[in-house]
Formats: structure tokens, C-alpha cells, sequence
């Protein structure tokens, strides 16, 4: 036990950003006011909560360390705008804990990022959320087509929100640090999906099988995917507006949920 605190838990992915200046910068790029409610991902050991509870209207932190959220909730038990929540995000409701207009923001596990990333862009969908996470995945999300990082998760993320890499976090800024550098992503959901919500379930199971063929060209990518016949794959992509040599890794979002949209009318 660290200065008081529970031991670092491996199974949960610990890693507990101590420096005041960076935390000050994540919560600056969430842009809190007295008036909002905040959802926190894993608070930990209370340093960006700290800071969000003098910012915000509302924290409500959820963390799945049982040692860690009682010691949360007592550190801030005189503070009648916090809410400590022990359980893992991905089975809460935020909706029944915050309401429909939130803000996320959160230190996000590595081996679970895309999980919290894809909930958080699902309804209700937060007003803005902002995420620490492996410098990676930051590069992918915010990745455009035809470049390196951009697979699978760029589309998917697009679909529904505009990606912004706000920073990049040295690992000796944590404690324990991580072996990989970290990043600061913003997402801000776009006014229109490209996607029906209702939809994004089969949309994002798609675009993953897609990207399993990358190094294929579209016309057989689809034949492979949707079991269509050559002249059916050809007619669907003339539909919109793909050669059929194309690969997938130099179609834009707005043109996978334009394939999509053909695929499942």
C-alpha cells in the first residue's frame, strides 16, 4: 500500500497519473462548467477528481476497485456533489446516474479502451468525453483514410463523433508507468450521425469484417462478406460510388455508412 492507498491492481489495468499539470490540461480539454455533471471512468485515487469537483456541477465516479472507491467515498463524504459508484462501467447505467446531458472523461484501462470508447457513443450519448489512452489508439481514432492508423476503429468512431488528439503523455508521468506512451482524446458527437443509432451494432460488425480483408480489393471484400455474387458486389458498389479495385483502407466514414445504408435497404 503506496502513501495510504490500496495496492495496484494488475487485473484492472492501474496506472495513476499524478502530474498536476497534465490533469489540469485533460480536464481543461473537457471544458466543465458549475452547471454540468460529470461522469468519471475509473477516478482512482481522486486526482482528476480533485479537479473536476471545484469545476464541476456534478461527479459521479465510477470505479470498479472496491478498496479504492470506499476510500473514494470517504475522502469525499462531505461533499454533497460527488457520488462514489463502485462497478464497472461497462455493465452501468450512466443514463440512470447522470441523466441524458453529461459529461465523460476518464483514465481509460488499455485492455478495455475500445469497450468505454464504443458505450460512449452510444445513447445516451455524453455531450462531450474526454479519455486518456495508449498513444496507439489515440493515433487510430482520430486517423484519416488512406493513412497508416486508419482501420476498423477510425470508421466506427467517426461514424458518430469528431476526434480530436488533444496531447500526448509521457509514461513517467504515471505511477506505476505504463511500458507505452499515452495520449488525450476528445470526442464531440457529430449533429447527424452517419449511422442511425438503432444501427450501429450491425454497422460496426461490418466495417470490423471489412478491415479482416484490408489488403483486398472492395469487390471481393464484399463477395466474401455478404455472400453476394460478383455481378451483385459490382452493382452495390457502383451504387455508391466505389471502384470496385478500391481497398478498404482508402474509403472515408461517410462512404462506408453510405455502403452500409445501400447494403441494408
Amino acid at each position: 500500500m503506496a502513501r495510504g492507498h490500496p495496492p495496484v491492481l494488475k487485473k484492472y489495468g492501474q496506472h495513476f497519473l499524478n502530474d498536476k499539470k497534465i490533469l489540469s490540461a485533460i480536464v481543461d480539454a473537457l471544458s466543465p462548467t458549475p452547471t454540468d455533471t460529470v461522469v468519471e471512468v475509473g477516478p482512482g485515487r481522486g486526482s482528476l477528481t480533485d479537479i473536476l469537483v471545484e469545476r464541476s456541477g456534478r461527479v459521479i465516479g465510477v470505479e470498479i476497485d472496491r478498496a479504492l472507491a470506499e476510500q473514494l467515498g470517504k475522502k469525499y463524504a462531505e461533499r454533497s456533489n460527488v457520488q462514489i459508484v463502485q462497478g464497472d462501467v461497462l455493465e452501468t447505467d450512466l443514463h440512470a446516474l447522470a441523466g441524458a446531458d453529461f459529461l465523460l472523461i476518464g483514465n481509460v484501462p488499455y485492455y478495455i479502451t475500445t469497450p468505454i470508447v464504443f458505450k460512449a457513443l452510444e445513447p445516451p450519448i455524453p455531450r462531450r468525453s474526454v479519455f486518456l489512452v495508449q498513444r496507439e489508439v489515440a493515433e487510430r481514432m482520430a486517423a484519416k483514410a488512406d493513412t497508416d492508423a486508419y482501420g476498423a476503429l477510425s470508421v466506427n468512431v467517426a461514424a458518430v463523433a469528431n476526434v480530436d488528439h488533444v496531447m500526448n503523455v509521457p509514461a513517467g508521468a504515471f505511477q506505476p508507468p505504463p511500458k507505452v506512451e499515452s495520449a488525450v482524446v476528445r470526442l464531440t458527437p457529430r449533429e447527424v450521425p452517419l449511422v442511425k443509432l438503432e444501427s450501429l451494432a450491425p454497422f460496426r460488425a461490418f466495417v470490423q469484417a471489412v478491415f479482416g480483408l484490408r489488403r483486398k480489393q472492395m469487390l471481393r471484400v464484399l463477395r466474401t462478406v455478404k455472400g453476394l455474387s460478383p455481378e451483385q458486389a459490382a452493382s452495390l458498389l457502383q451504387r455508391a460510388d466505389i471502384e470496385p479495385s478500391a481497398r478498404p483502407e482508402v474509403l472515408s466514414a461517410e462512404t462506408f455508412a453510405r455502403l452500409f445504408g445501400f447494403l441494408s435497404a
